[in-house]
C-alpha cells in the first residue's frame, strides 16, 4: 500500500515536518507482518539478482535492516554464492558522521554501535571506501518516483557520497534504494547536499532517476 496522500513539497525544508514524515513512514513499515515482509525480500532478490548490473558488480555493500527495513539478505547470499566481495556500512571514528564499508561473510559476529544497528568489528578487517564499491545497496524511510531519498535524518550516507556530487562522468558505486512500496511518496524536495539516487527498487516497481525512464512493475527486465 502506497502513500499518495504524503505530498511535501517544499514544506520538507522545516524539520519539524520532515520528523513527522519520518514517523508516520516508519510506523507505516514496522506495520508489516513478518511473512509479508520475507515475501518483500524474495521479489526484492528475485528482481535484482538478474540484473546486469549485480551479476557484474564485484564488491557489493548492504545493511543490516532494522526497524522494519527491507531486509537485503537473501541478495547478499546470492553475491556471496557468486563469489562477490559484500561489506556493511561502518561508523568512521574519524571523521565523524561518514562510513566505511567492511568486508562481511555469512556467520561474522556483528555488534551493535551506538544507534543498536549490527555493524561488523574493525579489527583486522578489509575496509574499503565508497568510490572502492560497485554497487551500493542503501536503505530509506521514504522515496518519491524521481528516486529522491528521505533518510533518517543523520547525514551520514550523503556526506560519505558527496563526492559524486562533484563527479559527471566516473560515478562509483551506483546507488540503489532498498524499500517496501509502502515507503513512497508523492513528493520529496531535493536539497543541494542530497546525493541522488540512481534507482530505487520495491517490491512491486522498479523507479529509475530524473535520467531514467521512470516507474515500472517489477516484472519487467532490463533494468
Amino acid at each position: 500500500m502506497s502513500l499518495p496522500s504524503l505530498s511535501y513539497p517544499h514544506s520538507l525544508n522545516t524539520m519539524p515536518l520532515a520528523n513527522e514524515l519520518r514517523r508516520q513512514l516508519r510506523a507505516e513499515r514496522r506495520t508489516l507482518s513478518p511473512a509479508r515482509q520475507r515475501l518483500h525480500a524474495r521479489r526484492l532478490a528475485r528482481v535484482l539478482g538478474k540484473q546486469l548490473f549485480f551479476l557484474r558488480a564485484r564488491r557489493i555493500a548492504a545493511y543490516e535492516c532494522a526497524d522494519g527495513e527491507l531486509d537485503p539478505a537473501i541478495l547478499l547470499g546470492l553475491a556471496q554464492a557468486r563469489h562477490k566481495r559484500c561489506y556493511l556500512p561502518v561508523l568512521r571514528p574519524h571523521p565523524r558522521k561518514k562510513l566505511w564499508f567492511v568486508r562481511y561473510r555469512p556467520g561474522d559476529r556483528l555488534m551493535p554501535n551506538v544507534y543498536g544497528i549490527p555493524e561488523p568489528r574493525l579489527r583486522n578487517r578489509h575496509i574499503r571506501l565508497a568510490w572502492a564499491l560497485d554497487l551500493l545497496l542503501m536503505p530509506l524511510v521514504g522515496f518519491d518516483t524521481n528516486c529522491n531519498r528521505l533518510g533518517m535524518g543523520g547525514g551520514y550516507y550523503d556526506r560519505t557520497l558527496a563526492y559524486l556530487l562533484q563527479r559527471k562522468h566516473w560515478r562509483r558505486p551506483r546507488l540503489i534504494g532498498i524499500a517496501h512500496e509502502c515507503q513512497r511518496v508523492e513528493q520529496l524536495d531535493s536539497k543541494p547536499w542530497d546525493v541522488p539516487l540512481d534507482m530505487v527498487v520495491t517490491e512491486k516497481r522498479v523507479y529509475e532517476g530524473k535520467k531514467g525512464r521512470g516507474p515500472r512493475s517489477a516484472g519487467q527486465g532490463g533494468v
